[in-house]
């Protein structure tokens, strides 16, 4: 089935992973522009349609380092579809403003489609993840995010300046504390 390959586009999900300047320029100059029409056209202003923009980008980034992310479809469809549906939550959130929808950017097709709720999924772990990690004592979250960057143990526990056997134990318990809150959430349980 030719819709489940990966597509030529991919070279923009891995340049946002390897923050290649060249890439995002072209992202900027080639797709941004359509977003920015698209939500001043929409009851919002250039600012906030740069927002957008910013916010999908740094997503898009987060998603493809944790290597979650294969393009099946045009990156223009994909990016543009996110942008919108983002804007769009925007507006229900400050649902005040009169909001006066133009969509006549039919780029949208299934595979756009299924990644954008790939990626929003993403978003929505990656949300609860973050907010049950700033839960965490500062010894358990230092331990964590130096046991997520450094290759050992053995590195992490002379960073810290502390015995292996502590280190193992302090991220086990830190691991178990954090998984348990993750779970017993009711984010967690419509995440499933």
């Amino acid at each position: 089935m030719a819709s489940s390959a990966t597509h030529p586009d991919q070279m923009y999900i891995e340049g946002l992973a390897s923050n290649n300047s060249a890439v995002i320029e072209s992202i900027y100059k080639k797709f941004v522009p359509k977003v920015i029409h698209y939500i001043q056209n929409n009851s919002g202003d250039h600012d906030q349609a740069q927002d957008v923009v910013q916010e999908v980008l740094i997503l898009l980034f987060d998603q493809a380092k944790a290597e979650k992310l294969t393009l099946t479809c045009p990156f223009d469809a994909y990016f543009f579809l996110l942008c919108k549906r983002k804007w769009l939550n925007e507006l229900k959130k400050n649902s005040n403003k009169g909001v006066t929808i133009a969509d006549d950017y039919g780029s949208s097709n299934e595979d756009s489609e299924g990644l954008v709720t790939q990626t929003e999924e993403f978003e929505e772990k990656q949300q609860l993840f973050d907010a049950m990690f700033k839960k965490l004592g500062e010894k358990c979250q230092e331990v964590l995010k130096l046991s997520f960057v450094l290759k050992s143990m053995e590195e992490v526990a002379e960073k810290l300046q502390v015995t292996y056997g502590y280190v193992r134990k302090k991220k086990s318990l830190c691991t178990g504390q954090l998984t348990k809150w993750i779970q017993d959430s009711s984010q967690y349980q419509s995440l499933k």
